[in-house]
């Protein structure tokens, strides 16, 4: 039944709403029909290859015969390379062992596909993988190597909604890495079976943060002033490195005592461990006068700001170098609540993160 004295303008948003709701749904699975199709024309072609006296020769011709048949039964979209890539789809998603020399697929892998039970029923078949992605992410996410980053990727780009272009930034900016960096084996192996976790303040952490979006390498200098107003305008951006369940609460917030005012550079609240989480920002290298103030402002919020049924406040500098020593013994032993984190205005090369991974610095504080 019609609610009464709904407006035209109403009326028209509730239809538009349900609209693009269904639309969305439709796009989901025409994308997900279009992949698990892919999957099993490359399973189709990787299974007949098998059966040539010449894999390599053979498969060579039967690609460019499928090619040009295709093409002109169904139209564009099946060149060789596209076919090539269909192929190199199902042995990178397989959870076979040994269809072929190419297609060998770590234990690594095949216990993250088997513990997520993706089996989805197909053309009357039972496939291994339940596809969620379009077929530009997947054409991405085959070029990671390593079964486990590649694992954690896609969990990630279905969990978070990431565009093609977010997939792509993630990576370049090595999410995976650093979030391995202070984890041990299981751990890691938890990032590819799960994804992301936050289950304690630590969770929410990386070092370093990589803010290349701000567009701040063109500038030889600026001010901590500058790096925040850059980042509040690029804050949806902001959000997206954050990580999980950031909402942004407010910029400059006061604290007042004793007719003493102070000032917390960004302030946020993290929906999923239902805590404040404080940012302040530093030009250079963190001393430990900066720590003793983030403390500052962490006190103040559990005391002052905090809900009983909230956990205790975060605080998280962020700045261009740090001393891990300095950090260490400023800081209490078993510190659950403020953190310093390096930042980068520019991607790291693969070989700084070699470095980071090598050196104290990939520890978190």
């Amino acid at each position: 039944m019609m609610p009464e004295g709904l407006t035209n303008e109403q009326l028209l948003k509730n239809i538009s709403a349900l609209l693009e709701n269904a639309w969305n749904k439709v796009v989901v699975a025409v994308n997900q029909t279009i992949v698990l199709t892919y999957f099993e024309i490359g399973r189709m072609i990787v299974e007949d290859e098998q059966k040539g006296e010449s894999r390599a020769e053979y498969g060579k011709e039967q690609l460019k015969f499928l090619s040009k048949n295709l093409t002109e039964k169904f139209g564009k979209g099946f060149s060789e390379t596209n076919l090539k890539q269909m192929r190199q789809f199902f042995l990178s998603y397989s959870i076979c062992q040994t269809l072929s020399d190419e297609s060998e697929i770590s234990n690594s892998e095949t216990r993250s596909l088997r513990s997520q039970n993706k089996e989805v029923k197909f053309e009357n078949q039972t496939l291994p993988y339940n596809f969620n992605l379009s077929w530009s992410h997947y054409l991405k996410l085959m070029r990671i190597k390593d079964p486990n980053e590649r694992s954690f990727y896609e969990i990630e780009s279905y969990k978070n909604n990431w565009s093609l272009r977010e997939l792509q930034r993630q990576y370049d900016s090595a999410l995976y890495t650093r979030l391995s960096l202070s984890k041990n084996k299981e751990e890691i192996l938890q990032l590819a079976e799960k994804g992301q976790i936050i289950e304690k303040p630590r969770d929410l952490i990386k070092d370093p943060y990589i803010l290349e979006f701000l567009g701040l390498s063109e500038k030889p200098h600026y001010s901590e002033n500058e790096l925040e107003s850059e980042l509040i305008d690029k804050l949806e951006h902001f959000l997206l490195e954050l990580g999980n369940g950031f909402t942004f609460v407010g910029r400059q917030q006061s604290i007042t005592f004793e007719e003493k005012h102070f000032y917390i550079d960004l302030v946020f609240y993290n929906r999923i461990l239902k805590c404040f989480v404080l940012i302040d920002l530093k030009i250079g290298e963190l001393k430990h006068q900066d720590i003793g103030q983030m403390q500052m402002y962490v006190n103040y919020y559990d005391r002052e700001k905090r809900f009983e049924e909230e956990n205790k406040t975060i605080g998280i500098i962020l700045c261009q170098d740090k001393s891990e020593a300095l950090v260490q013994y400023t800081l209490p032993e078993n510190n659950e609540q403020i953190f310093a984190s390096k930042y980068f205005t520019v991607l790291p090369s693969k070989q700084d993160f070699i470095n980071i991974l090598n050196s104290d610095n990939g520890k978190i504080s």
